[in-house]
């Protein structure tokens, strides 16, 4: 509109080259602001969504993201009854680093340096006595860990009280081994010795 006015002011001879040629600078200028402007606004969404995606998302571990399959909240059995706990990637990625600083000595990938025919793998949780396929009996068994069969105490695996790593805690290292003994490929196989 501006534009047409100014042909129209040039053509009477009311408008002298300098102000067009002001007008066009100007007009250069809004145009190349207006790019700029919104090529921040642009890169600020992308990089917005980019960097701060999903705080759940990013404070998932790759191995249990990729290897344990939980893009979702998961259904861990909390017992032999059928009673279950949901947990997430980041309660899984907890449990996984509480394993890694306080387990991995013994049980790398799930095997059992100290008796290597008594794995970590979901069939030999469940032949457990008591079964330690869940919740409660892998929790049962850091509190007080017993042999095998549960006929005496074992001195191989470490008592984990309650001040050393709270109810919370513990069950996320055990809804971590369980999910492990599920999906994890190659976890508790007796032929890595």
């Amino acid at each position: 509109m501006l534009r047409r006015l100014l042909d129209f002011f040039e053509k009477s001879g009311t408008v002298d080259n300098n102000s067009r040629q002001q007008y066009q600078k100007t007009s250069l200028a809004r145009g190349l602001f207006l790019s700029i402007r919104y090529l921040l606004v642009v890169l600020v969404f992308c990089l917005g969504t980019w960097t701060v995606s999903s705080p759940a998302h990013a404070a998932v571990n790759q191995y249990v993201r990729r290897y344990l399959d939980v893009a979702e909240p998961v259904a861990i059995a909390v017992d032999g009854k059928g009673e279950t706990k949901q947990f997430d990637g980041e309660d899984l990625s907890v449990g996984q680093n509480l394993f890694s600083k306080n387990c991995q000595r013994c049980h790398v990938g799930g095997a059992n340096i100290i008796d290597p025919t008594v794995s970590l793998s979901l069939e030999k949780l469940a032949n457990a006595t008591p079964p330690r396929d869940n919740l409660n009996g892998i929790v049962a068994f850091m509190r007080q860990p017993m042999t095998y069969d549960g006929t005496e105490e074992s001195f191989w695996c470490r008592e984990v009280a309650e001040s050393w790593m709270p109810q919370e805690e513990i069950e996320k290292l055990a809804a971590f081994v369980i999910r492990a003994a599920q999906k994890g490929p190659a976890w508790g196989t007796e032929d890595l010795f």
